[in-house]
C-alpha cells in the first residue's frame, strides 16, 4: 500500500541502496490522502468491516471466544471474536481482558503538530530572535518546550516550519481526560508560539497553515509480554528464535523533560527483530499485540515505536490471527514456518530472508 501511495502521487522511494543516509532521508513520505484512501478501499476490498468512530468498552473470554462491547455513536453493542488483536496503541483490549500493563515512571513528551508559512527565512536576523526567545522564556510568556528540542531554538523550529516540534511534557495520553488536556495544552502552546513569532521583525506575515487534531502521544503502556525486548537485544541486532518481523529505527528517546533526544544510531548492518512472545500478553491465550505497546524496556520502545516497525507488527499479527482462527490453533502454538509462509505470500520482509 505504501509503494502504490508513491505511485499513485507520482513520487519516487528514496534510495534504499544508499543505507548510510540518515534515518530521516530513508522513510518513505507518502501523501496522506491518497494513502488513507487507498487503505480503505484496501481493507473494504478484502470482506473485512471497517468500522470508525467506535471504541472498546468491556471484553470477556467467553465459550471460547472473546465477547467485545463496543461503543459507537448509537450506543453499545456486541461482537465475537476467536482472537483478538490489540492495536490500540495503548493496551486498552489486554487492560479491559485483565492482563498486566507496564508503565514507566517518567514518560516521554507528546508533541502537537502544526505547520506555519508567511515568512522568508533568508531575510530573519536569528540572533535577534534567540535573544528575544530567550527573554520570552524568561518572562513566562514562553515555554523552553515550546520550540521542542532544536538545539538552535527559533532558526530550527522555523527551519522546520514548526512541524513535529512543539512538545508537551508530563502527559498521560492513556485516557480520555489525558488525551483532552493535552491537546488543549497543545493548542495554548500553538497561540504562544504564534504571538511571539507574529511580532519578531521579518515574521510580521506569520501565518498558521495546519494545525493536528489530536496531539501525538509517544508512550503509554507496554504489556507485561511473554518475552520482553531490551536496549541491547534491539541496539544488538538480536535475531529471536521466534521472531516474526523486522524493526530498523534508531533509539531515540525525547527525555521525559521534554527539552533534548537521545539519539542513537544503530551500527550498520543491524538489523533488529520482534519476537512473537512479546506480542503475546503474560499468561493470556487467543490474543495478539501488534505496535508501540509490545513488550519492551522504554529505550527499545522508542526505536520500535514508529510506523514502519508498527506496520510490519501489524501485519504480523494479522498473519497469525488468520492462521489461528482457521486452524483452531492458539497463536502461541503456531509453527513458525507456517506464520512466515503467510507473510511471505502478501509481500512482508521476514527475518532471516535478507543479508
Amino acid at each position: 500500500m505504501v509503494r502504490r501511495a508513491v505511485e499513485v502521487a507520482g513520487d519516487k522511494l528514496p534510495d534504499f541502496s544508499n543505507y548510510d543516509q540518515p534515518a530521516n532521508r530513508l522513510s518513505v513520505r507518502v501523501n496522506r490522502a491518497i494513502y488513507a484512501a487507498l487503505l480503505d478501499d484496501a481493507v473494504v476490498g478484502s470482506g473485512a468491516t471497517l468500522l470508525f468512530h467506535t471504541l472498546l468498552a468491556a471484553v470477556e473470554r467467553q465459550d471460547e471466544q472473546w465477547r467485545l462491547t463496543l461503543c459507537g455513536k448509537e450506543g453499545l453493542f456486541e461482537e465475537r471474536a476467536r482472537v483478538l488483536v490489540d492495536c490500540s496503541g495503548d493496551a486498552n483490549a489486554v487492560a479491559l481482558a485483565g492482563y498486566e500493563r507496564e508503565q514507566n515512571d517518567e514518560r516521554q513528551p507528546a508533541t502537537y503538530d502544526a505547520c506555519f508559512s508567511g515568512f522568508d527565512a533568508a531575510a530573519i536576523n536569528y540572533d535577534a530572535l534567540d535573544r528575544a526567545y530567550e527573554a520570552a522564556v524568561t518572562a513566562g510568556a514562553l515555554r523552553l518546550t515550546d520550540l521542542g528540542t532544536h538545539q538552535d531554538h527559533a532558526r530550527g523550529f522555523l527551519r522546520y516550519r514548526g512541524r513535529n516540534s512543539m512538545h508537551l511534557p508530563g502527559i498521560d495520553g492513556s485516557t480520555s481526560r489525558g488525551r483532552t488536556a493535552a491537546e488543549i495544552e497543545g493548542r495554548r502552546g500553538l497561540m504562544r508560539i504564534f504571538e511571539f513569532l507574529r511580532v519578531q521583525p521579518g515574521l510580521e506575515n506569520l501565518t498558521i497553515d495546519y494545525f493536528a487534531a489530536e496531539c501525538g502521544i509517544r508512550e503509554t503502556y507496554t504489556i507485561a509480554g511473554k518475552k520482553r525486548i531490551t536496549v541491547d537485544d534491539y541496539a544488538g541486532g538480536r535475531m529471536w528464535d521466534d521472531a516474526v518481523c523486522y524493526s530498523f529505527y534508531p533509539i531515540d528517546v525525547h527525555r521525559p523533560s521534554g527539552h533534548g533526544i537521545d539519539y542513537r544510531v544503530l551500527a550498520k548492518d543491524t538489523f533488529p527483530t520482534i519476537p512473537r512472545g512479546a506480542m503475546l500478553p503474560f499468561g493470556s491465550q487467543w490474543l495478539l499485540v501488534a505496535g508501540r505497546c509490545v513488550a519492551g524496556d522504554q529505550e527499545a520502545n522508542s526505536a520500535y515505536r514508529v510506523q514502519a516497525s508498527c506496520m510490519a507488527m501489524g501485519q504480523a499479527a494479522g498473519a497469525m490471527a488468520a492462521l489461528s482462527a482457521r486452524s483452531h490453533t492458539e497463536p502461541e502454538e503456531l509453527a513458525l514456518a507456517d506464520i512466515h509462509a503467510a507473510l511471505r505470500a502478501h509481500g512482508a520482509i521476514v527475518p532471516g530472508d535478507i543479508s
